[in-house]
């Protein structure tokens, strides 16, 4: 039913890659959001809690180039009072605990020859806008046109939302001699796009009973939040933005089930996870308000 939609969503989806270190942690943790561009200027959106992981990565990193300058000059491990000047040095810098972010990178991908940009932020809404700054050239193929009837949205109508949820890269690295990790040109480079459709199912409404959203029967996946929701035209309908959990009440304690030959006792909750858009008027309005070109069909 989407085949031809997906195709042309995306020609204007891209992916947003992220690596995080925790203190005192080697591991590597990548994450993948989704934006979509709105128009052929290097405009794009995306979620505010997206947006917020891209603006943190300069303070995040920058403290703890510092932190690692300052432990340079407590000296050497077999000093007697090393472990005492360190511990003072990790509470001065909040790294008290390993779960601590230390580091983290993002990589915006195939988006335009600029990683710079200026955004804005919705008041209330999980949306942003993102405008890359003195882009000579870009590398996504399309744009979205937006549903010009946002009324078209009702109850049980079918519909299709694209990201990227599983962040299969592997083209990173941690440098150990300079503690420092970083993204690399060798490995997996890519994360596989994921639809998945769902029906209408409720509109989320704002304080002043205004339509801002669009529930779905079926969940949106993490690094999905971003993506686009469209319909079998490929007309953007909306942006995923959260999963909402609702308990179903039918819990079972001590359900025997046989596993593997073997005998068990489980324990069910159950909930129904439904996706949240953005809708596609909220949408436009706040395009808008920052006189940012965008196209209807």
């Amino acid at each position: 039913m989407f085949v031809n939609a997906i195709e042309e969503i995306q020609q204007f989806t891209r992916p947003i890659h992220t690596i995080v270190k925790h203190y005192n942690n080697n591991f590597i943790q990548p994450g993948a959001a989704t934006l979509f561009f709105v128009n052929e200027l290097g405009v794009a959106i995306t979620c505010k809690h997206v947006l917020g992981q891209l603006k943190v990565e300069h303070d995040i990193n920058s403290k703890y180039s510092s932190f690692k300058d300052e432990k340079k000059l407590l000296g050497t491990k077999i000093d007697g009072k090393y472990k005492k000047k360190l511990k003072e040095l990790e509470i001065k810098y909040n790294y008290s605990s390993q779960e601590e972010i230390a580091q983290i990178k993002n990589s915006l991908i195939d988006c335009t020859d600029s990683s710079q940009f200026d955004y804005f932020v919705h008041p209330t809404l999980d949306l942003a806008i993102l405008k890359f700054k003195d882009v000579k050239q870009i590398y996504y193929q399309s744009y979205a046109k937006f549903l010009k009837d946002g009324s078209q949205l009702k109850q049980g109508k079918s519909l299709c939302r694209f990201g990227f949820p599983f962040a299969e890269f592997n083209n990173f690295k941690h440098d150990l001699i300079n503690d420092e990790i970083n993204f690399t040109k060798t490995g997996n480079m890519g994360s596989p796009s994921f639809p998945i459709e769902g029906i209408v199912t409720r509109h989320v409404v704002d304080e002043r009973k205004n339509i801002v959203g669009i529930e779905l029967s079926t969940p949106g996946l993490k690094g999905q939040s971003g993506g686009p929701l469209f319909d079998i035209n490929g007309i953007v309908c909306g942006m995923q933005y959260e999963t909402k959990q609702y308990h179903l009440g039918f819990d079972e304690q001590k359900i025997e089930i046989v596993s593997k030959g073997r005998k068990t006792n489980v324990v069910n909750h159950s909930f129904q996870n439904v996706g949240r858009c953005i809708h596609v008027d909220a949408i436009k309005q706040f395009l808008k308000l920052h006189n940012i070109k965008y196209y209807e069909q």
